[in-house]
């Protein structure tokens, strides 16, 4: 059997996506251990298991939202790759999938047709965090267009969508 992940706390977020009422599910173990993480509560193995009934019984009851956000789970993309199929699946695409990666480059254990969203990249404090527009971390689109003769995907930087104001 494969190692499950475990969370420690869900929120119900408006700008950690653009233009998506987020479920985010802050996930624990996180192997990257980022200098000046702001998170480092998430570096215990602690919590509860994130089970795909877990899943189902939230995304349930959380009336109106548009997306589900994984926040880490670096330790075990596999798993990851799971839930995001399994929303995919259950869900029938009707709730998106995100990803915030704490490394510079996605796993190859991840199936990208399961996500929607993906971010990359570990905190640097002298970058900044993601809502700056000097920041090495970056948050893609999973975007479908027609070609006329097929549907293609393609993934778009949309990182510049969260940059605040002052740092555009």
């Amino acid at each position: 059997m494969f190692n499950r992940l475990k969370y420690i706390e869900t929120r119900i977020v408006f700008a950690e996506i653009p233009d998506e009422i987020t479920l985010a599910i802050n996930i624990t173990n996180c192997p990257i251990h980022c200098p000046d993480c702001h998170s480092k509560y998430l570096w215990k193995n602690s919590g509860k298991y994130l089970t795909k009934r877990f899943l189902n019984n939230i995304i349930n009851k959380q009336k109106g939202i548009t997306c589900v956000c994984f926040m880490g789970g670096d330790k075990n993309p596999r798993y990851i790759n799971r839930l995001g199929k399994f929303i995919h699946n259950k869900f029938n695409h009707t709730i998106k999938v995100g990803w915030y990666s704490g490394k510079s480059i996605l796993s190859n254990k991840i199936s990208l047709c399961y996500f929607d969203y993906i971010k990359l990249g570990p905190y640097v404090k002298e970058l900044g965090p993601l809502n700056f527009k000097g920041s090495n971390q970056k948050l893609y689109e999973h975007i479908k267009f027609n070609t006329g003769l097929s549907n293609e995907y393609e993934w778009k930087d949309i990182t510049n969508k969260l940059w605040d104001d002052k740092s555009k």
